[in-house]
Protein backbone atom coordinates (compact mmCIF):
# COMPACT_ATOMS: atom_id res chain seq x y z
CA UNK A 1 0.00 0.00 0.00
CA UNK A 2 1.40 3.50 -1.03
CA UNK A 3 0.65 6.80 0.87
CA UNK A 4 0.15 9.75 -0.53
CA UNK A 5 3.59 10.57 -0.99
CA UNK A 6 4.19 7.71 -2.77
CA UNK A 7 6.06 6.10 -0.29
CA UNK A 8 4.84 2.41 0.60
CA UNK A 9 4.36 1.28 3.90
CA UNK A 10 7.12 -0.89 4.06
CA UNK A 11 9.63 1.20 2.96
CA UNK A 12 8.27 3.73 5.73
CA UNK A 13 8.82 0.91 8.46
CA UNK A 14 12.43 -0.06 7.06
CA UNK A 15 13.32 4.42 7.64
CA UNK A 16 11.66 4.42 10.59
CA UNK A 17 13.44 1.25 12.16
CA UNK A 18 17.10 3.24 10.91
CA UNK A 19 15.66 6.09 12.48
CA UNK A 20 15.59 4.38 15.85
CA UNK A 21 19.03 2.65 15.63
CA UNK A 22 20.76 5.89 15.62
CA UNK A 23 19.02 6.97 18.03
CA UNK A 24 19.95 4.49 20.13
CA UNK A 25 23.84 4.31 18.83
CA UNK A 26 22.83 0.84 16.72
CA UNK A 27 23.73 2.19 13.41
CA UNK A 28 26.27 0.39 11.52
CA UNK A 29 29.74 0.35 12.86
CA UNK A 30 32.35 2.51 11.16
CA UNK A 31 34.61 1.33 9.10
CA UNK A 32 38.75 0.70 10.60
CA UNK A 33 39.69 3.48 8.78
CA UNK A 34 37.13 6.02 10.11
CA UNK A 35 37.53 8.55 12.33
CA UNK A 36 36.31 6.71 15.70
CA UNK A 37 35.46 8.20 19.32
CA UNK A 38 34.10 6.68 22.60
CA UNK A 39 32.80 8.98 25.04
CA UNK A 40 31.41 5.79 26.98
CA UNK A 41 27.73 6.71 27.40
CA UNK A 42 25.94 3.98 25.37
CA UNK A 43 28.25 1.62 27.75
CA UNK A 44 26.44 0.01 30.82
CA UNK A 45 28.32 0.67 34.57
CA UNK A 46 30.23 -2.01 36.02
CA UNK A 47 31.06 -3.53 32.37
CA UNK A 48 33.84 -2.60 29.62
CA UNK A 49 32.93 -1.46 25.97
CA UNK A 50 31.87 -3.24 23.33
CA UNK A 51 35.26 -4.72 20.68
CA UNK A 52 37.28 -3.59 24.20
CA UNK A 53 39.77 -6.52 25.44
CA UNK A 54 41.39 -6.58 29.23
CA UNK A 55 44.62 -7.87 29.17
CA UNK A 56 48.01 -7.10 31.36
CA UNK A 57 51.99 -6.74 30.25
CA UNK A 58 54.32 -8.37 33.00
CA UNK A 59 51.05 -9.95 34.51
CA UNK A 60 51.35 -11.70 37.84
CA UNK A 61 47.99 -12.90 39.33
CA UNK A 62 44.65 -12.12 37.65
CA UNK A 63 44.55 -8.59 35.97
CA UNK A 64 42.95 -5.31 36.99
CA UNK A 65 39.73 -4.38 36.65
CA UNK A 66 38.52 -2.15 34.26
CA UNK A 67 35.00 -0.86 34.29
CA UNK A 68 32.80 1.82 32.85
CA UNK A 69 31.20 3.76 36.01
CA UNK A 70 29.40 7.12 36.55
CA UNK A 71 31.44 10.42 37.80
CA UNK A 72 29.78 13.80 38.00
CA UNK A 73 32.96 15.67 36.60
CA UNK A 74 33.20 13.43 33.38
CA UNK A 75 34.05 15.84 30.53
CA UNK A 76 31.09 14.73 28.31
CA UNK A 77 28.18 12.96 30.11
CA UNK A 78 28.65 10.93 33.01
CA UNK A 79 30.46 7.73 32.02
CA UNK A 80 33.62 7.02 32.07
CA UNK A 81 36.26 4.37 31.38
CA UNK A 82 38.28 3.23 34.74
CA UNK A 83 40.56 1.25 35.92
CA UNK A 84 38.51 0.74 39.35
CA UNK A 85 40.48 -1.51 41.10
CA UNK A 86 44.45 -2.41 40.49
CA UNK A 87 45.79 -6.10 41.10
CA UNK A 88 47.77 -6.20 44.62
CA UNK A 89 50.18 -8.18 43.23
CA UNK A 90 51.24 -5.07 40.74
CA UNK A 91 55.12 -4.87 40.42
CA UNK A 92 55.97 -3.68 36.75
CA UNK A 93 52.77 -4.85 35.06
CA UNK A 94 51.26 -2.53 32.82
CA UNK A 95 47.25 -2.50 33.08
CA UNK A 96 45.64 -2.62 29.45
CA UNK A 97 42.14 -2.20 28.06
CA UNK A 98 42.38 -1.61 24.50
CA UNK A 99 40.66 -2.39 20.97
CA UNK A 100 42.61 -5.11 18.80
CA UNK A 101 40.49 -5.02 15.97
CA UNK A 102 41.85 -1.87 14.78
CA UNK A 103 43.87 -0.81 11.89
CA UNK A 104 46.18 2.57 13.02
CA UNK A 105 49.06 3.38 11.51
CA UNK A 106 49.24 7.06 11.30
CA UNK A 107 47.16 10.09 12.07
CA UNK A 108 46.02 11.13 16.15
CA UNK A 109 45.14 9.82 19.28
CA UNK A 110 43.83 11.79 22.15
CA UNK A 111 42.27 10.79 25.40
CA UNK A 112 40.77 12.83 28.87
CA UNK A 113 42.37 11.57 31.51
CA UNK A 114 42.23 11.81 35.98
CA UNK A 115 44.27 9.91 37.95
CA UNK A 116 42.76 8.94 41.16
CA UNK A 117 44.79 7.04 43.57
CA UNK A 118 48.34 5.12 43.40
CA UNK A 119 50.97 4.69 45.71
CA UNK A 120 53.66 3.23 43.61
CA UNK A 121 52.48 4.37 40.06
CA UNK A 122 49.52 7.03 39.25
CA UNK A 123 47.62 8.48 35.84
CA UNK A 124 48.64 6.58 32.39
CA UNK A 125 47.62 7.07 29.21
CA UNK A 126 47.38 5.84 25.29
CA UNK A 127 49.10 2.97 23.22
CA UNK A 128 48.69 2.59 19.29
CA UNK A 129 49.91 0.05 17.18
CA UNK A 130 49.52 -2.35 19.40
CA UNK A 131 50.64 -5.17 17.34
CA UNK A 132 49.30 -7.17 21.19
CA UNK A 133 49.79 -7.12 24.88
CA UNK A 134 53.38 -7.48 24.82
CA UNK A 135 54.39 -4.58 21.63
CA UNK A 136 53.40 -1.15 21.10
CA UNK A 137 54.01 2.36 21.73
CA UNK A 138 53.47 4.25 24.84
CA UNK A 139 52.70 7.77 26.18
CA UNK A 140 51.82 8.51 29.42
CA UNK A 141 51.55 11.14 32.11
CA UNK A 142 52.64 10.26 35.88
CA UNK A 143 51.83 13.06 38.73
CA UNK A 144 53.57 11.41 41.37
CA UNK A 145 56.90 11.52 39.17
CA UNK A 146 55.66 15.03 37.63
CA UNK A 147 56.55 14.02 33.88
CA UNK A 148 55.19 13.07 30.62
CA UNK A 149 56.74 10.42 28.46
CA UNK A 150 56.68 8.22 25.14
CA UNK A 151 57.69 4.66 25.28
CA UNK A 152 58.05 1.67 22.94
CA UNK A 153 57.33 -2.08 24.80
CA UNK A 154 59.13 -4.60 23.03
CA UNK A 155 58.44 -8.54 23.78
CA UNK A 156 57.19 -6.98 27.01
CA UNK A 157 60.52 -4.41 27.65
CA UNK A 158 59.99 -0.72 27.66
CA UNK A 159 62.57 1.90 26.63
CA UNK A 160 62.14 5.24 26.96
CA UNK A 161 62.58 7.42 23.71
CA UNK A 162 61.26 11.17 25.40
CA UNK A 163 60.88 12.81 28.43
CA UNK A 164 59.33 16.03 30.11
CA UNK A 165 59.33 17.29 33.15
CA UNK A 166 55.71 18.68 33.56
CA UNK A 167 53.78 19.55 36.70
CA UNK A 168 49.89 19.37 36.07
CA UNK A 169 47.13 19.81 39.22
CA UNK A 170 44.75 17.39 39.91
CA UNK A 171 41.38 17.07 37.89
CA UNK A 172 40.82 16.39 34.10
CA UNK A 173 43.69 16.62 30.93
CA UNK A 174 43.62 15.76 27.55
CA UNK A 175 46.56 13.84 26.10
CA UNK A 176 47.03 13.98 22.61
CA UNK A 177 49.76 11.90 20.15
CA UNK A 178 50.05 12.73 16.12
CA UNK A 179 51.60 9.61 14.53
CA UNK A 180 53.18 10.10 11.14
CA UNK A 181 55.50 7.56 9.28
CA UNK A 182 58.50 7.25 12.12
CA UNK A 183 57.85 10.69 13.31
CA UNK A 184 55.85 11.31 16.27
CA UNK A 185 54.31 14.29 18.78
CA UNK A 186 53.06 14.32 22.33
CA UNK A 187 50.70 17.02 23.69
CA UNK A 188 49.22 17.63 27.13
CA UNK A 189 46.41 20.17 27.83
CA UNK A 190 47.14 21.47 24.05
CA UNK A 191 51.02 21.98 24.57
CA UNK A 192 53.43 20.09 22.33
CA UNK A 193 56.08 18.62 24.97
CA UNK A 194 57.44 15.76 23.16
CA UNK A 195 58.25 14.43 19.89
CA UNK A 196 61.07 11.91 18.46
CA UNK A 197 61.42 9.13 15.73
CA UNK A 198 61.22 5.45 15.53
CA UNK A 199 60.95 2.94 13.48
CA UNK A 200 59.92 -0.10 15.60
CA UNK A 201 56.48 -0.55 14.87
CA UNK A 202 55.84 0.05 11.45
CA UNK A 203 53.31 -2.16 10.41
CA UNK A 204 49.19 -0.94 11.74
CA UNK A 205 47.99 -2.26 15.07
CA UNK A 206 45.35 -1.94 18.16
CA UNK A 207 45.19 1.71 20.46
CA UNK A 208 43.84 1.83 23.75
CA UNK A 209 44.57 2.73 27.51
CA UNK A 210 47.35 2.27 29.57
CA UNK A 211 48.21 2.10 33.39
CA UNK A 212 51.25 1.52 35.39
CA UNK A 213 51.02 -1.20 38.71
CA UNK A 214 48.63 0.61 40.81
CA UNK A 215 47.81 3.77 38.97
CA UNK A 216 43.59 3.90 39.15
CA UNK A 217 42.90 6.15 36.74
CA UNK A 218 39.57 7.67 34.65
CA UNK A 219 39.28 7.91 30.89
CA UNK A 220 37.10 9.86 28.94
CA UNK A 221 36.64 10.62 24.71
CA UNK A 222 39.16 8.38 23.68
CA UNK A 223 39.38 9.28 19.83
CA UNK A 224 40.99 7.48 17.18
CA UNK A 225 41.34 9.84 14.07
CA UNK A 226 43.57 7.82 10.73
CA UNK A 227 45.11 10.17 8.07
Amino acid sequence: MKTKYGMTMLALAVLASLLVATAQGGAKAPKKTDSMVWDFEQASAGQIPAGWKVEATNEKGNPAIWSVVKDATAPSGEKVLALASPNPNFGDTFNLCWIDDLSFLDGEIKVCFKAATGEEDQGGGVIWRAQDKNNYYIARFNPLEDNFRIYTVQNARRKMLASAKIALGPGWHTLRIVQQGKQFEGYLDGQKRLEGSTGLFPEPGGAGLWTKADAATLFDDFSVVPK
